[in-house]
Protein backbone atom coordinates (compact mmCIF):
# COMPACT_ATOMS: atom_id res chain seq x y z
CA UNK A 1 0.00 0.00 0.00
CA UNK A 2 1.59 3.40 -1.34
CA UNK A 3 2.20 5.68 1.75
CA UNK A 4 0.40 9.09 2.32
CA UNK A 5 2.10 11.96 3.34
CA UNK A 6 0.84 14.28 5.33
CA UNK A 7 1.64 16.98 2.66
CA UNK A 8 1.13 17.24 -1.11
CA UNK A 9 3.50 20.39 -1.32
CA UNK A 10 5.47 22.24 0.69
CA UNK A 11 6.74 25.59 0.39
CA UNK A 12 10.38 26.88 1.06
CA UNK A 13 12.01 29.82 1.90
CA UNK A 14 15.15 30.70 0.98
CA UNK A 15 17.37 32.58 3.12
CA UNK A 16 17.87 31.19 6.65
CA UNK A 17 16.24 27.91 5.89
CA UNK A 18 17.08 26.71 2.28
CA UNK A 19 21.28 28.59 2.78
CA UNK A 20 22.68 31.05 5.78
CA UNK A 21 23.10 34.07 3.36
CA UNK A 22 24.63 35.49 6.12
CA UNK A 23 28.10 37.01 4.80
CA UNK A 24 26.88 37.81 1.30
CA UNK A 25 23.75 40.11 2.78
CA UNK A 26 26.08 41.51 5.44
CA UNK A 27 28.78 42.45 3.70
CA UNK A 28 26.43 44.10 1.14
CA UNK A 29 24.19 46.22 3.61
CA UNK A 30 27.11 47.83 4.91
CA UNK A 31 28.48 48.62 1.28
CA UNK A 32 25.53 50.53 0.77
CA UNK A 33 25.22 52.11 4.07
CA UNK A 34 29.15 53.51 3.27
CA UNK A 35 28.16 54.58 -0.06
CA UNK A 36 25.85 56.92 1.61
CA UNK A 37 28.07 57.64 4.50
CA UNK A 38 26.39 55.68 7.56
CA UNK A 39 27.96 53.49 10.15
CA UNK A 40 28.49 50.18 9.58
CA UNK A 41 26.17 47.77 11.73
CA UNK A 42 27.56 45.14 13.67
CA UNK A 43 26.66 40.99 13.15
CA UNK A 44 24.32 41.41 15.94
CA UNK A 45 22.25 44.14 14.27
CA UNK A 46 22.63 42.44 10.75
CA UNK A 47 20.87 39.10 11.89
CA UNK A 48 17.52 41.05 11.56
CA UNK A 49 17.80 42.16 8.34
CA UNK A 50 17.11 38.54 6.87
CA UNK A 51 13.66 37.74 6.28
CA UNK A 52 12.22 40.98 5.96
CA UNK A 53 11.74 43.03 2.90
CA UNK A 54 15.14 45.26 2.44
CA UNK A 55 13.78 48.51 1.20
CA UNK A 56 11.58 48.40 4.86
CA UNK A 57 15.01 47.63 6.65
CA UNK A 58 16.52 49.98 5.07
CA UNK A 59 13.20 52.79 5.53
CA UNK A 60 13.47 51.74 8.59
CA UNK A 61 16.67 52.90 9.30
CA UNK A 62 17.58 55.72 7.17
CA UNK A 63 13.92 57.09 7.71
CA UNK A 64 13.49 58.34 4.03
CA UNK A 65 12.26 56.70 0.95
CA UNK A 66 14.35 58.01 -1.27
CA UNK A 67 17.25 57.29 1.01
CA UNK A 68 16.45 53.95 1.10
CA UNK A 69 15.90 53.46 -2.71
CA UNK A 70 19.47 54.87 -2.92
CA UNK A 71 20.22 51.86 -0.64
CA UNK A 72 18.57 49.33 -2.57
CA UNK A 73 20.51 49.91 -5.76
CA UNK A 74 23.79 50.24 -3.69
CA UNK A 75 23.20 46.90 -2.16
CA UNK A 76 22.05 44.90 -4.98
CA UNK A 77 25.14 46.00 -6.99
CA UNK A 78 27.43 44.53 -4.73
CA UNK A 79 25.31 41.25 -4.10
CA UNK A 80 24.09 40.28 -7.68
CA UNK A 81 28.02 40.59 -8.52
CA UNK A 82 29.29 39.31 -5.61
CA UNK A 83 27.13 38.79 -2.31
CA UNK A 84 24.55 36.21 -3.04
CA UNK A 85 27.82 33.78 -3.91
CA UNK A 86 28.36 34.18 -0.34
CA UNK A 87 26.25 31.60 0.56
CA UNK A 88 26.23 28.21 1.78
CA UNK A 89 23.70 25.71 1.78
CA UNK A 90 22.53 24.09 4.89
CA UNK A 91 23.95 20.85 5.78
CA UNK A 92 21.03 18.03 4.39
CA UNK A 93 18.77 20.41 2.69
CA UNK A 94 19.54 18.51 -1.02
CA UNK A 95 18.95 15.28 0.43
CA UNK A 96 15.99 16.14 2.19
CA UNK A 97 14.40 18.07 -1.28
CA UNK A 98 15.66 15.02 -3.01
CA UNK A 99 13.30 12.54 -0.99
CA UNK A 100 10.42 14.64 -0.52
CA UNK A 101 10.47 15.11 -4.73
CA UNK A 102 11.42 11.25 -5.23
CA UNK A 103 8.28 10.83 -2.98
CA UNK A 104 6.25 12.97 -5.41
CA UNK A 105 5.48 15.94 -2.61
CA UNK A 106 5.48 18.73 -4.78
CA UNK A 107 8.20 21.50 -4.16
CA UNK A 108 8.17 25.17 -4.59
CA UNK A 109 10.30 28.40 -2.94
CA UNK A 110 8.48 31.04 -1.39
CA UNK A 111 11.18 33.95 -0.65
CA UNK A 112 10.43 37.90 -0.21
CA UNK A 113 13.72 38.09 -2.21
CA UNK A 114 13.56 39.45 -5.34
CA UNK A 115 13.71 37.42 -8.65
CA UNK A 116 16.68 37.46 -10.52
CA UNK A 117 19.51 36.33 -7.35
CA UNK A 118 17.05 33.97 -6.13
CA UNK A 119 16.68 32.05 -9.29
CA UNK A 120 21.03 32.65 -9.52
CA UNK A 121 21.55 31.19 -5.83
CA UNK A 122 19.38 27.98 -6.46
CA UNK A 123 21.13 27.60 -10.13
CA UNK A 124 24.60 27.84 -8.74
CA UNK A 125 23.67 25.77 -5.58
CA UNK A 126 22.12 22.96 -7.87
CA UNK A 127 18.54 23.50 -6.26
CA UNK A 128 16.38 24.66 -8.64
CA UNK A 129 15.49 21.60 -10.32
CA UNK A 130 14.06 20.18 -7.23
CA UNK A 131 11.30 22.96 -7.42
CA UNK A 132 7.81 23.09 -9.43
CA UNK A 133 8.00 27.26 -9.23
CA UNK A 134 9.75 29.90 -7.93
CA UNK A 135 7.85 32.46 -5.76
CA UNK A 136 9.90 35.43 -5.47
CA UNK A 137 9.30 39.82 -5.82
CA UNK A 138 9.26 42.15 -9.07
CA UNK A 139 12.16 44.03 -8.42
CA UNK A 140 10.50 46.99 -8.74
CA UNK A 141 8.06 45.62 -6.26
CA UNK A 142 9.59 47.85 -2.77
CA UNK A 143 6.40 46.79 -0.86
CA UNK A 144 6.97 42.88 -1.56
CA UNK A 145 5.94 40.56 1.54
CA UNK A 146 5.79 37.33 2.62
CA UNK A 147 1.88 36.60 1.97
CA UNK A 148 1.90 38.15 -1.05
CA UNK A 149 4.63 36.15 -2.27
CA UNK A 150 2.77 32.91 -1.43
CA UNK A 151 -0.90 34.28 -3.11
CA UNK A 152 0.77 33.82 -6.01
CA UNK A 153 1.07 30.28 -5.63
CA UNK A 154 -2.04 29.14 -4.85
CA UNK A 155 -3.40 29.35 -8.22
CA UNK A 156 -0.54 27.07 -9.17
CA UNK A 157 -1.20 24.66 -5.64
CA UNK A 158 -5.13 24.06 -6.96
CA UNK A 159 -6.80 21.40 -4.66
CA UNK A 160 -3.38 20.80 -3.27
CA UNK A 161 -3.61 23.87 -1.31
CA UNK A 162 -5.55 22.26 1.84
CA UNK A 163 -2.58 19.96 1.95
CA UNK A 164 0.63 22.34 1.53
CA UNK A 165 2.48 23.98 4.60
CA UNK A 166 5.01 26.71 4.47
CA UNK A 167 8.68 26.33 5.98
CA UNK A 168 10.62 29.49 6.73
CA UNK A 169 12.62 30.40 9.90
CA UNK A 170 10.90 33.82 10.55
CA UNK A 171 7.71 35.41 11.80
CA UNK A 172 7.28 36.70 8.59
CA UNK A 173 6.63 32.99 6.98
CA UNK A 174 4.33 32.29 9.66
CA UNK A 175 2.13 35.03 9.47
CA UNK A 176 2.36 35.32 5.61
CA UNK A 177 0.62 31.40 5.67
CA UNK A 178 -1.56 32.35 8.57
CA UNK A 179 -2.88 35.26 5.88
CA UNK A 180 -3.88 32.30 3.63
CA UNK A 181 -4.84 29.96 6.28
CA UNK A 182 -1.69 27.68 5.53
CA UNK A 183 -0.18 26.08 7.99
CA UNK A 184 3.67 27.21 9.18
CA UNK A 185 6.87 24.64 10.18
CA UNK A 186 9.15 27.13 11.52
CA UNK A 187 12.92 26.44 11.12
CA UNK A 188 14.99 28.02 14.29
CA UNK A 189 18.19 27.52 12.88
CA UNK A 190 17.57 30.45 10.64
CA UNK A 191 17.47 33.85 11.68
CA UNK A 192 14.21 34.32 13.24
CA UNK A 193 14.61 34.91 17.14
CA UNK A 194 13.24 31.76 19.25
CA UNK A 195 11.09 33.52 21.37
CA UNK A 196 8.89 35.40 18.68
CA UNK A 197 9.29 32.08 16.53
CA UNK A 198 7.86 30.09 19.32
CA UNK A 199 4.83 32.85 20.62
CA UNK A 200 3.35 33.09 16.94
CA UNK A 201 2.46 29.77 16.99
CA UNK A 202 3.50 27.80 14.29
CA UNK A 203 2.42 24.40 13.25
CA UNK A 204 5.65 23.08 14.77
CA UNK A 205 9.19 24.36 15.29
CA UNK A 206 12.26 22.40 13.80
CA UNK A 207 15.68 22.74 15.48
CA UNK A 208 17.70 21.01 12.59
CA UNK A 209 17.22 19.67 9.13
CA UNK A 210 17.29 16.57 10.36
CA UNK A 211 13.96 17.52 13.11
CA UNK A 212 12.37 19.19 9.94
CA UNK A 213 12.81 16.15 7.54
CA UNK A 214 10.81 14.36 10.37
CA UNK A 215 8.05 16.90 10.37
CA UNK A 216 7.75 16.58 6.55
CA UNK A 217 7.99 12.80 5.79
CA UNK A 218 5.18 12.32 8.44
CA UNK A 219 2.47 10.15 6.97
CA UNK A 220 -1.65 11.22 6.99
CA UNK A 221 -1.74 8.45 10.19
CA UNK A 222 0.72 10.36 12.92
CA UNK A 223 0.82 13.50 11.55
CA UNK A 224 -2.03 14.62 14.20
CA UNK A 225 0.81 13.88 16.96
CA UNK A 226 3.14 16.55 15.63
CA UNK A 227 1.90 19.78 17.26
CA UNK A 228 2.66 18.91 20.34
CA UNK A 229 6.36 18.79 19.18
CA UNK A 230 6.49 22.35 20.02
CA UNK A 231 5.72 22.37 23.06
CA UNK A 232 8.13 19.86 24.16
CA UNK A 233 10.72 22.43 23.34
CA UNK A 234 9.61 24.63 26.16
CA UNK A 235 8.06 27.64 26.52
CA UNK A 236 11.24 30.59 25.72
CA UNK A 237 12.52 32.41 29.03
Amino acid sequence: MKRQHRFRAILFDLDGTLTDPFTGIARSVNYALQQLGHPRLSDDELRHWIGPPLHTSFEQLLGDPRLADQAVAHYRQRYWETGLYENTVFPGIPELLSDLKAAGIRLFVATSKIRPPTERILTHFGLQSFFEAIAAVDPDNRDGNKAMVIGTLLPTLGTDRAWTVMVGDTIFDIHGARTHRMPCIAVTYGYGEYRDLYLAAPLALASTVGTLRELLSADASTFGQIPSFTARHGKPT
